[in-house]
């Protein structure tokens, strides 16, 4: 009771004393804090502030598990990280399987909030605009609010429109989602303010630019005017999206289809004419080798590659980001690497031979050297049985003196002279490492480093991820063109992509060219998260995405005759066997139902917002 007493004498002469001295002492700012006041106050606070606003942007699209792996470029290799719930159509709003942060939706509000309080206080600035600091800053913003806007119209349809920051006591906070066609009025809306504020200012790498505002602008107009937004069409090609009574949220229920290509062409237009990229402006094929250097200048983004992105996420190796790991999330586990995101097969056969014809497995030349003669975008994208790559680590050069990628199975001499089997070094039975292999037999090449200095396993590299690249902007064009009948107009571009690695003209008009087309976008921005909202955009998912995955099984057997006691490539040696098959359904069993075509909202967010309306066949 005493020391109860003697507690409670102290604590009240404190408050006497705190109480007797100089107000100041109650006003004092936290040494570790700076007030909100003090933010716009302040120019290079505020662009702190701002700054702060692209860490939505997360790691772009470089996290161990890729959008890719969502369609027919790729599977994911490990178990239970929720792909299979998403490719076998049992995603629900109780159960949404993987959504990465770059469009979760509540992760993307947070963002939002933090671009709508810059754009209240840049829009009534507390300091100059001395070197147009506050415009600068102000676009930049606005273009923040309209890609975060843009990544969930893409996966969600329309959405609430916040375009303040709430404050707390708030009479509601639940807000319904806008039309479709609202959302992507408030989004160009935005992107034009933007470039208009960015117009003619030098930009650091990685932070936004007019020429960025304008790609995304071509980019969200492009979706825009697409099947699947287009509500007649939409719905006559779905019977999901028929009975959504709520079908605005996803399309446009009004206005002409012709006139938002229009607007797609002009915007993409713009960018193509304001920008460079590296085309070169080429009115034939380069030569096989210089086109595929030239498509990994682009996919590294060095060696003039760099002029192709127009705005990227950036990673330095001092950093140590998970978005420099690339290597060792895909690459081959002879290497020590995961092997995360696979490419199949399905993405293999799409690329054409050097002549441009199709690669067919019906061809016997084709079948019995799948690897040869391909489109150099082939070598610089794919990982393939033989392909030659970097040394493998000190303690299993033996295995393999000469750095060439081991898919199958080869038949070997041991001391006796005897046949014995060798498991490829990069397959699930490798004596290097057993559990990390592919299942389809490829690894990815592109956006991994080739430099031999760079050891994936334990190394960060220092490639972009391009959020926005020139030659999308240009295939945006080409699609536009051929929606509104400029055949003529679509070639010419659609060749200068093309001549750029080696390819010949495509000579092709109607429907052949729209094919042509589609599969030189697949092949063109293999795993740059285009693949899996053109298929939805174009309503083509139930022909691709449907389809299962498949992989590659290679043998190698000796030549009579021929010995060889330590395993390498080689055709004058070895008789190879090619056979395509099916995955194990039970590692993975693809399946499209039309309420894939969009994310479902979580149920959380469902039930924190009561005005909110789920997307069709997703409760």
């Amino acid at each position: 009771m005493k020391r109860n007493l003697k507690h409670f004498i102290i604590m009240i002469s404190a408050c006497f004393t705190i109480a007797g001295c100089d107000n100041d002492f109650l006003n004092t700012e936290p040494l570790g804090e700076i007030s909100e006041s003090a933010v716009w106050t302040d120019p290079a606070l505020a662009e702190a502030f701002v700054t702060g606003i692209y860490q939505g942007l997360d790691m772009g699209g470089f996290r161990e598990q890729m959008l890719a792996s969502l369609t027919d470029e790729a599977i994911f290799t490990h178990p239970g990280r929720g792909i299979t719930t998403i490719t076998e159509a049992r995603s629900n709003a109780a159960d949404i399987g993987w959504v990465s942060g770059t469009y979760e939706w509540g992760t993307m509000y947070s963002y939002i909030r933090r671009a709508n309080i810059a754009i209240a206080e840049l829009s009534e600035p507390q300091f100059a605009n001395d070197g147009g600091i506050v415009d600068r800053l102000l676009g930049e913003a606005k273009f923040m609010r309209a890609y975060y806007y843009q990544q969930l119209a893409r996966y969600y349809g329309g959405v609430p429109l916040v375009d303040r920051p709430y404050e707390l006591g708030e009479e509601s906070y639940a807000i319904g989602r806008s039309t479709y066609e609202e959302t992507i009025n408030f989004i160009i809306a935005d992107l034009d303010d933007a470039a208009s504020l960015l117009a003619g200012k030098n930009m650091a790498k990685g932070r936004t630019s007019e020429l960025a505002a304008l790609a995304l602008k071509s980019r969200v107009l492009l979706y825009a005017a697409s099947d699947l937004h287009d509500g007649p069409t939409a719905t006559a090609n779905s019977s999901t999206l028929a009975g959504f009574e709520d079908i605005s949220l996803l399309a446009y229920t009004g206005g002409n289809q012709t006139e938002r290509w229009q607007k797609a062409q002009a915007a993409a237009l713009e960018v193509v004419s304001k920008g460079s990229g590296n085309l070169y402006g080429l009115s034939s094929p380069v030569a096989h080798e210089e086109g595929i250097q030239n498509y990994i200048n682009n996919s590294m983004a060095r060696n003039g590659g760099e002029n192709e992105i127009i705005m990227g996420r950036y990673f330095i190796n001092a950093n140590q980001e998970d978005g420099g790991r690339q290597g060792l999330y895909n690459g081959p586990n002879g290497y020590n690497n995961w092997a995360g995101n696979s490419p199949v097969q399905l993405l293999v056969d799409d690329y054409e031979m050097m002549d441009g014809t199709e690669f067919n497995w019906s061809n016997p030349a084709h079948a019995s050297a799948p690897y040869e003669n391909r489109d150099a975008r082939f070598y610089a994208s794919i990982l393939y049985d033989g392909a030659q790559w970097k040394p493998r680590s000190t303690a299993n050069q033996a295995k393999d003196p000469l750095g060439q990628i081991q898919t199958g199975t080869y038949e070997v001499t041991d001391a006796s002279g005897a046949k014995v089997t060798h498991f490829g070094l990069d397959t699930r039975n490798s004596s290097i490492e057993d559990w990390n292999g592919s299942y389809t037999g490829y690894y990815v090449r592109k956006f991994i480093d080739p430099n031999p200095a760079i050891v994936d396993q334990n190394t960060w590299q220092e490639v972009p991820w391009p959020l926005l690249r020139y030659t999308e902007a240009v295939l945006n064009y080409v699609e536009a063109s051929l929606e509104l009948g400029q055949e003529d107009v679509a070639r010419n571009y659609l060749n200068q992509i093309r001549f750029r690695v080696g390819q010949p003209a495509i000579t092709d008009t109607g429907d052949a060219l729209v094919e042509r087309y589609r599969n030189e976008r697949r092949i063109e921005m293999a795993y740059e998260e285009q693949r899996y909202h053109d298929t939805r955009r174009w309503m083509i998912a139930d022909e691709t995405l449907s389809r299962k995955a498949n992989i590659i099984n290679i043998t190698g057997t000796l030549k009579p005759g021929k010995t060889l006691s330590t395993y390498r490539y080689d055709p004058e040696i070895y008789n190879y066997v090619y056979k395509v098959q099916p995955i194990d359904p039970g590692k993975e069993n693809r399946t499209w139902l039309d309420k894939m075509y969009y994310t479902p909202i979580n149920r959380n967010e469902m039930n924190r917002n009561e005005a909110l309306i789920q997307n069709p066949g997703l409760d």
